[in-house]
């Protein structure tokens, strides 16, 4: 079977998913959604660095609806209910990395969307922008074990090059590291790993009485420059770590963890692995580090480029999940709800 697929935006995540679609042998973009006024009329492969593929980019909704798609692959930065539910109760499924995982985020946005999904006969599926795949990686691992005490998802990188200052000042970044409500905007603007804990502990028959944020703070000790004229000043906020726990009385169950640094010139200075760690507590307990290579054959002329190449792991697990989100009944489906997602299509013979 191919799936029809509509793109939505081509940011630096929808840029690969289009990429990733191009390349599936299951898929075909039938159109694509671009917000920005420069980008509507121009053809999707120019937007993405690829040939063209003979589809335009539009911000006219009801024409991309009436398409009739299998799919749309949303990679808004962050999820738009009004959008979703539009997409939704047209009987239009929706796999998308835009912080959404449970959808419990959205507060009451969330009845929304699942009434959209009744109305519709459609499904929506969130991967999660970030920690994205890596949870299910974890529940996985949990499957070899016979007994199971904690489950921690450790991430960590030096994001310098990584040029997105909107989806990093609501972290924390730059931000003076004496801000009296530093802890809060860090907690807001990485909700999404609460619904990460919730998910693994869903999937291990857990119902937690308490899930809680804590942070830790490094600041640079010099002005640091960054991609796209960025500037984080001297004392500010220059390292965030992130902890998300999710409790049953007084034990400590789940733990989300985000280790994200800029520059070298940080106080404290922390040592960090890159990459993500899993360590699932048990018998027996296991220790698994998943590290990210370019292809033999991969070469970047620019920054942005290599960029690019490491939000493939943000992308394709949305779109893999697509032919399963499709089979799936309506409502909000989460990787605990859908079978194993099998990786088809991605094999040229």
């Amino acid at each position: 079977m191919t799936y029809r697929i509509v793109q939505w935006t081509t940011g630096n995540v929808g840029t690969k998913s289009v990429h990733a679609i191009v390349e599936n042998s299951q898929l075909e973009l039938v159109g694509c959604y671009a917000w920005s006024p420069d980008k509507i009329g121009r053809d999707v492969g120019e937007l993405c660095g690829i040939a063209p593929l003979g589809v335009k980019a539009t911000d006219d909704v009801d024409a991309l609806l009436s398409l009739e798609p299998d799919c749309v692959v949303y990679n808004a930065r962050f999820a738009d209910v009004e959008d979703l539910v539009r997409i939704l109760s047209a009987g239009i499924n929706v796999v998308t990395t835009s912080e959404f995982i449970t959808g419990h985020r959205l507060g009451t946005g969330r009845d929304r969307v699942a009434a959209a999904c009744e109305r519709g006969g459609s499904t929506i599926f969130g991967s999660g922008l970030n920690p994205g795949f890596i949870e299910l990686f974890a529940i996985v691992t949990a499957g070899i074990s016979d007994q199971v005490k904690r489950i921690s998802i450790v991430e960590s990188f030096d994001t310098t090059i990584y040029n997105s200052p909107e989806t990093e000042k609501i972290m924390g970044f730059g931000y003076p590291i004496d801000h009296p409500d530093l802890l809060t905007v860090t907690e807001q603007g990485s909700g999404i790993f609460r619904e990460a804990v919730l998910i693994v502990a869903d999937a291990l028959g857990v119902e937690l009485d308490d899930v809680r944020c804590a942070a830790e703070y490094a600041q640079t000790t010099e002005d640091l420059r960054l991609p796209g004229g960025w500037l984080i000043g001297k004392g500010c906020v220059a390292g965030i770590d992130v902890r998300w726990t999710g409790h049953r009385g007084n034990r400590e169950i789940v733990e989300v963890r985000g280790i994200w640094t800029k520059g070298q010139s940080l106080r404290p200075t922390w040592t960090m692995d890159f990459g993500y760690s899993v360590t699932v507590e048990g018998r027996p307990t296991i220790k698994t580090t998943l590290s990210f290579e370019p292809p033999t054959d991969f070469v970047a002329e620019t920054i942005e480029e290599y960029i690019l190449l490491g939000l493939t792991i943000t992308a394709v697990p949305a779109i893999t999940a697509i032919p399963a989100v499709v089979a799936a009944p309506p409502g909000i489906a989460t990787y605990n709800d859908l079978p194993l997602l099998l990786p088809r299509g991605v094999v040229n013979v």
